[in-house]
């Protein structure tokens, strides 16, 4: 059985992110809050600890780093799989090879990257040999493990929490890769200022690897003249329009939507302006925000401002017409007036309720007097008889009229905020009710 990140190291030429990869916990930047002294993930570092775990974060933050570190740490051989190309025969020559492994002091540590793209049937395969000790599990994920990984194989492994590189430490993992001399890029003397630097780990985004593959790029045009330096032509050429972390349909992708949706509830128009700026500049479909802000629309203003739903239907027609970038510039000032409109989710929660009960209540009649009758012998059997025809009375009211099923208490589903429009809708109703309490009918609920 092929291990492929041990086919990588032995080709010829190896990335300066691969290069670089930390051999020693003194080597990692970043995730201080799983490396601290004591911590679960510090001991299995120093070889004191050693079980199954699951490491979920984004591209670039170390899963893969700290999987060799912790089996070299245990004195443990190492597989490692990738879950793109492996399956369910590998995992069983994987099986098969700890089974003979000769390291009886740390086992054998099965690695998985992408463990999310097996399916629940493949993740099955191996829990028998986690349970038994044959392997020592480590998977590596993007993906929340909660919708990703079946509940058994959470059950038997720890999840760790991999959290993006901070400024500070890209700059740690840039200055180490300049100044090395063995596999980095100290012995060809690269002169780059601090600011230059900094842009190229806000480029990077918070993942280590592409910090250092702009470095690798930046360090290759700048060797082509003398003297070595990263200036600004070199990282003009190097950093290119990069779009930032969205990660479509994944856990960045439904966390920056919930950010749009919460800013423009909270009335937020600057907050609610960035979060869809994010989402556009991350490469999100125009389109599905313009959706997603038809429904903002009605959940979070309803009538307290009823503009607000025909504002986001035009915003999504003038995406549809005008594309990229045009149509933007619709979308920022629709969610600027969803996040300074008035709000109320009256007809949200209404609806909810209402709902609730037509699940719970079953198929209730129609009473009769509110029924259809197209046809004569509807009228016979006393379809529509007793209506009251609500334009014919005073207001428009018919007052104490009930439409209601029988045998269904009346209920109050919609009630109208004290905000924008929604505060006249609650006078009105208030003066109707009134009046259907003053005129119920002996014998009708009302």
């Amino acid at each position: 059985m092929s291990d492929l990140f041990a086919a990588e190291q032995n080709s010829g030429w190896r990335p300066l992110a691969d290069r670089m990869r930390p051999a020693s916990l003194s080597g990692i930047s970043g995730q201080e809050h799983l490396l601290g002294d004591g911590r679960p993930l510090n001991r299995m570092l120093k070889g004191e600890t050693l079980h199954s775990a699951i490491f979920w974060g984004p591209p670039g933050v170390g899963k893969t780093t700290l999987a060799r570190m912790v089996a070299h740490a245990a004195e443990a051989e190492f597989i490692g799989l990738s879950a793109v190309m492996a399956g369910v025969k590998d995992i069983r020559a994987a099986v098969e090879q700890a089974q003979n492994s000769m390291r009886p002091r740390g086992g054998t540590v099965l690695f998985l990257d992408e463990v999310h793209r097996f399916n629940k049937s493949q993740q099955d395969a191996f829990l028998p040999w986690v349970e038994d000790g044959t392997l020592i599990f480590i998977g590596a994920t993007t993906e929340n493990p909660s919708f990703a990984l079946n509940n058994a194989l959470l059950s038997r492994a720890q999840t760790y929490v991999l959290r993006s590189l901070d400024e500070s430490a890209l700059l740690k993992v840039l200055r180490r890769a300049l100044e090395d001399e063995v596999n980095g890029l100290g012995e060809l003397q690269i002169s780059v200022d601090d600011e230059a630097l900094l842009r190229i780990a806000a480029a990077a985004d918070g993942d280590a690897r592409r910090s250092l593959n702009l470095l690798e790029l930046a360090a290759d045009l700048a060797t082509v003249e003398q003297p070595h330096v990263i200036d600004e032509q070199v990282l003009g050429e190097a950093l290119t329009d990069t779009l930032r972390r969205f990660d479509r349909g994944g856990d960045a992708f439904f966390d920056q939507i919930s950010a749009l949706h919460k800013s423009v509830r909270g009335s937020d128009p600057d907050a609610a302006l960035y979060w869809c700026a994010r989402m556009i500049d991350g490469g999100c479909d125009p389109l599905y925000i313009a959706r997603r802000l038809v429904r903002m629309a009605s959940e979070d203003i309803g009538n307290a401002d009823p503009r607000a739903l025909r504002l986001a239907l035009d915003a999504w027609e003038s995406v549809e017409r005008l594309g990229q970038p045009e149509g933007e510039l619709m979308l920022a000032q629709c969610v600027v007036f969803l996040a300074c409109a008035a709000k109320s989710n009256a007809v949200y929660s209404a609806w909810n309720e209402a709902l609730n009960d037509a699940k719970r209540l079953g198929s209730l009649e129609v009473p009769m007097h509110i029924r259809n009758a197209p046809t004569s012998l509807m009228k016979e059997l006393g379809h529509g008889e007793g209506y009251r025809y609500a334009h014919n009375e005073e207001d428009a009211f018919a007052a104490g009229e009930n439409y209601f099923p029988d045998g269904m208490e009346p209920r109050r589903y919609y009630e109208p905020v004290e905000r924008g429009l929604e505060i006249q809708l609650k006078e009105k109703l208030t003066r109707l009710r009134e009046l259907n309490a003053a005129s119920r009918k002996p014998g009708r609920k009302g």
